[in-house]
């Protein structure tokens, strides 16, 4: 009897043991949504569509370079007797920059004076043997109408006369040529003194006092200095293909210059190419920019284009009187707004996704059909078709999810333009509807139409630039 009841007793304690672990096991599961209740759905982030100005910009980097650079290069050659400038120095069209040696040129002048000179006696002397040649032609002639002289005498002395016009014109001739070749020398003479050729700063000047240069005769002469006008600059930079369509001309710009950091400089486009420059030619990395010139117009080194900047006394707030110095080389940064939306429905740009509406098509087949399309009969008739050799017809759209009532609803959209933070939405969205942004991986490839969603912080929106 005493064992009947310790056997009863084990076997209700098993019992007890067993209903608390299901219970327990239960009410874990319960808790984690596993059963029983709803789940909670996607934690997303949200933000909401709303009326902004968009513009769209295209960025790029180069380097600040003078607007207007001349190359001095001499067009004679010689050594540099006088050096009158230093680099960083302002000079006026006109002044002078260095001389070369004119010994030779002045040698070649007097050399050429004296075979003009020469060259007009021999003139003088053919001028008297013209005219003694005429007057033995005319006195034969009036002999040979008497028939005093045979016809041979007279052709002779005509020939004679006829040569003699004939040398009077070589010299002449000879004259003229001689004069050509004392006005060449005359202003080689004036080219061994080098002259600005515009107001500017001197840059990069190249030769030292002493050095000899070579001319412009036969090739590119010695690069000696270069006269900028560096109160007129502009930034060079390099635009990818695919955004050059966007610019044109006269388009404004906002420059950043590595030098002056956190200050921005208005520009404005004067110059596009129309050649493109290719790297890496026939390789995978490829790579075709056009050259874009941006003219800087905020007023910038006015102490370097001969203009006295003079401040009475410095004001409290520096920027009132900055005024910058930008320097050829510099780096530059621009941002080019190329067309402005205004007052349209815009939303954060990660909001908007692609979707393969071809799948989605598929996935919503009605259970139940059996129904095979024309083209899908035509195609395996009564064989299997592997899934591998099937080319699948992609259907690719963009979209975004508004949630309405805890539910990711997607909506096809049409967008327009967009700047570094939102994009424009032409259709699709109104102004005021709650979007998904978030997060990434969600966003891009879990979330689904009519997912439910919990929004576990909403973004605050970027403020437009």
């Amino acid at each position: 009897m005493a064992k009947k009841k310790s056997s009863s007793g084990k076997t209700i304690l098993y019992l007890v043991i067993g209903l608390v672990v299901v219970f327990g096991v239960g009410f874990g599961l319960k808790a984690a949504g596993v059963i029983g209740g709803e789940s909670e759905g996607t934690p997303v982030e949200t933000a909401e569509a709303k009326l902004k100005t968009i513009t769209q910009i295209v960025s790029a980097s180069g380097k600040i370079q003078p607007e207007v650079e001349v190359i001095i290069r001499p067009d004679v050659s010689g050594e540099i007797i006088e050096l009158a400038v230093k680099e960083g120095d302002f000079v006026r069209k006109g002044n002078l920059l260095l001389r070369i040696k004119p010994d030779i040129y002045q040698a070649q002048i007097d050399q050429l004076n004296a075979s003009l000179l020469t060259q007009k006696a021999r003139l003088e002397q053919t001028r008297a043997s013209l005219i003694q040649a005429e007057a033995a032609h005319l006195r034969n002639k009036e002999l040979y109408e008497k028939n005093v002289i045979s016809e041979l005498d007279f052709i002779q002395t005509k020939s004679s006369y006829d040569a003699e016009k004939a040398n009077l014109k070589a010299a002449q001739y000879q004259i003229q040529s001689a004069e050509a070749q004392l006005r060449k020398a005359e202003e080689e003479l004036e080219q061994t003194v080098i002259r600005a050729p515009q107001d500017g700063t001197v840059t990069g000047l190249a030769v030292e006092l002493g050095e000899r240069v070579l001319g412009n005769s036969q090739m590119a002469g010695t690069e000696m200095m270069r006269v900028s006008l560096l109160d007129r600059m502009e930034v060079l930079v390099e635009v990818n293909e695919n955004d050059i369509v966007n610019i044109m001309s006269a388009d404004t710009a906002r420059i950043e210059v590595d030098a002056y950091p956190e200050r921005r400089f208005n520009g404005i486009v004067t110059e596009i190419a129309n050649s493109a420059r290719v790297t890496g030619a026939g390789t995978n990395e490829q790579v075709t920019n056009y050259q874009v010139k941006v003219r800087i117009v905020t007023p910038h080194n006015l102490s370097l284009a001969g203009s006295e900047l003079v401040l009475n006394q410095t004001s409290e707030n520096p920027d009132e009187n900055f005024v910058p110095n930008f320097k050829p080389g510099m780096s530059a940064t621009v941002d080019i707004e190329t067309e402005t939306a205004i007052n349209v429905v815009s939303v954060p740009i990660q909001a908007v996704t692609v979707r393969d509406f071809a799948n989605n098509k598929k996935e919503s087949k009605p259970e139940g059909d059996d129904s095979t399309s024309e083209s899908e009969s035509t195609s395996a008739p009564d064989s299997e078709v592997d899934d591998d050799l099937v080319v699948k017809k992609e259907d690719i759209r963009k979209v975004v999810f508004i949630v309405k009532d805890g539910i990711a609803v997607r909506q096809e959209v049409e967008t327009g333009i967009s700047d570094n933070n939102h994009v424009q939405i032409l259709s699709g969205v109104t102004a005021g509807d709650m979007i998904v942004i978030g997060n990434y991986r969600t966003l891009s490839k879990n979330l689904s139409d009519g997912d439910k969603v919990k929004v576990e912080e909403r973004k605050e929106e970027i403020a437009s630039i």
